[in-house]
């Protein structure tokens, strides 16, 4: 079935959010649609889903226009989407989850589970999927319940169908396994739109990449396209790629976790007897899927979990049970994996987000009273240092984009005298440029001699600045290994078949 897109636009007010996009996609066709995170491409594959309904354009498929007024009627026609966040029920079966919305019953009214199961199996037989239909969702890897996705949109004939963002939650093997399951399909004829901001997966499996931009298609690629050459269209200019850094010069001292543990107030255990060592002058990278226990990790280092023991030791200088005020004057600089619950006050400007952590500073107070002069002199130097894309410091920091966000943040933990520099999910959601300059930035802060601590599931990410890897599965670290353990130790690592030696 062939899919074609014809001049969609959907506005939000005043945001156009796509501008008159084209997109067609051939029946046994993997099209990749690449853009960074806010250019448009979820909004587009929700006006296709009919979960958002277009101000302009229309839909085509097997070239008669369609109009869906929702899911369903989208699903009817053939098309499935494989949402990044699974729209699975945790605590049903495989069988009951693929059931839901189209249940097929017995004469007594009963749900034919039998019938469910039979389907599972029937779809699941031949891709090759190897899923129990009796599992509780639940109860299955990450990589097995997007095979359910896939279980239930090919359950109902899906003949087109639209991965989003697929492989955020995934290990390297999963992800793997994952481009397999797309070829496949590819070769039965189903047409798969491939959404993604990962450069080296669209190269590996698609056949034609669109690139779109501020909502705007600005061009058409091949798979042979260098990653520069992609980037270069997603950000509309060169980019530098590669994190260029010198080895690693360690110094004594640092930041020293030993035995550490965080349960939740119900005595669930989060973070498990977690030990190691950041010295100045290095990156420890730590490295995992989502949800294996990095937030809480954090969060505890920076005293923001009650529920802690253990010790987690600057300089000598013990940290648990110390305030955040006390462990932020003790030169811990800290960059939230959220910018916008934990890292910004939308509303403030940036002058005032950039000295949040220390408003009450001599430099900037006198008697009580702000110096609003010597402020905006601190912040204009920050936007030009931190190429802050900006009208000015009393722009207020919510209307900026999610790279000049994430730059106020790091610019005002950056702004300080350092010990210690934990950056959680550094460029979450920013473009290409910006991933750049906080690389750099942060790169820059280890050179100077501080102690690096990035925590990220972008496995590329962390191959590219650390000097150490540290890899977390539920809850534990199952190994710190040098930078240039291959990809694939990592990747069974990070799903917790493989352990190394800290």
């Amino acid at each position: 079935m062939k899919l074609e897109l014809r001049g969609i636009t959907k506005r939000f007010g005043s945001l156009v959010a796509n501008d008159h996009i084209d997109l067609t996609v051939e029946p046994g066709e993997i099209h990749a649609l690449l853009g960074e995170n806010g250019a448009g491409k979820s909004t587009l594959m929700n006006v296709l889903y009919g979960l958002y309904q277009a101000d302009e354009g229309e839909i085509l498929l097997d070239d008669v226009p369609q109009r869906f007024r929702g899911p369903g009627d989208a699903m009817a026609a053939g098309i499935g989407m494989v949402h990044q966040h699974f729209m699975l029920i945790p605590v049903f079966t495989v069988a009951e989850n693929v059931a839901l919305g189209h249940e097929k019953v017995r004469r007594s009214g009963a749900l034919d589970l039998d019938a469910a199961r039979a389907e599972v199996r029937g779809v699941a037989d031949r891709f090759g999927f190897h899923v129990d239909p009796d599992a509780i969702v639940e109860d299955l890897p990450v990589g097995v319940q997007q095979r359910v996705e896939i279980i239930k949109a090919l359950a109902r004939d899906a003949r087109v169908l639209v991965f989003d963002e697929p492989t955020a939650v995934l290990t390297p093997q999963e992800t793997d396994e994952l481009m397999a399951m797309m070829r496949q399909l590819r070769d039965e004829g189903v047409g798969i739109v491939f959404i993604t901001h990962k450069l080296r997966e669209v190269r590996e499996v698609a056949d034609r990449i669109t690139v779109i931009r501020r909502g705007k298609v600005v061009g058409e690629a091949s798979p042979t396209s260098t990653n520069a050459e992609l980037a270069s269209l997603m950000v509309g200019r060169a980019v530098e790629l590669t994190v260029h850094k010198e080895p690693a010069r360690p110094r004594p001292g640092g930041l020293v976790v030993e035995g550490l543990r965080v349960l939740t107030p119900e005595g669930v255990v989060l973070v498990d007897d977690v030990s190691f060592t950041v010295q100045p002058g290095e990156i420890l990278a730590i490295a995992g899927v989502q949800g294996n226990g990095q937030t809480e990790l954090t969060e505890a280092i920076m005293g923001l979990e009650t529920r802690v023991t253990g010790s987690i030791a600057l300089d000598g200088q013990e940290l648990v049970g110390a305030s955040v005020r006390r462990i932020l004057d003790a030169g811990v600089g800290f960059v939230p994996e959220d910018r916008k619950i934990d890292g910004l006050v939308g509303g403030m400007s940036i002058a005032e987000n950039l000295v949040l952590d220390r408003s009450d500073a001599p430099e900037f107070v006198t008697a009580g009273t702000l110096r609003r002069g010597a402020l905006d002199d601190f912040a204009r130097e920050r936007i030009e240092e931190f190429d802050i894309r900006a009208q000015g410091p009393l722009t207020p920091a919510g209307t900026l984009s999610g790279g000049n966000q994430q730059k106020v943040v790091v610019a005002r933990e950056m702004s300080r005298d350092l010990k210690v520099l934990l950056a959680a999910q550094p460029t979450r959601g920013v473009d290409v440029g910006s991933i750049e300059f906080i690389h750099s930035r942060i790169v820059a802060a280890r050179d100077a001699g501080v102690a690096v601590i990035v925590v990220s599931t972008e496995l590329d990410e962390v191959v590219a600045l650390a000097d150490r890897i540290a890899v977390m599965y539920r809850g534990r670290i199952v190994g710190i290994v040098p930078s240039d353990t291959p990809r694939d130790v990592l990747g069974l690592m990070m799903a917790g078949a493989q352990e190394a030696a800290a």
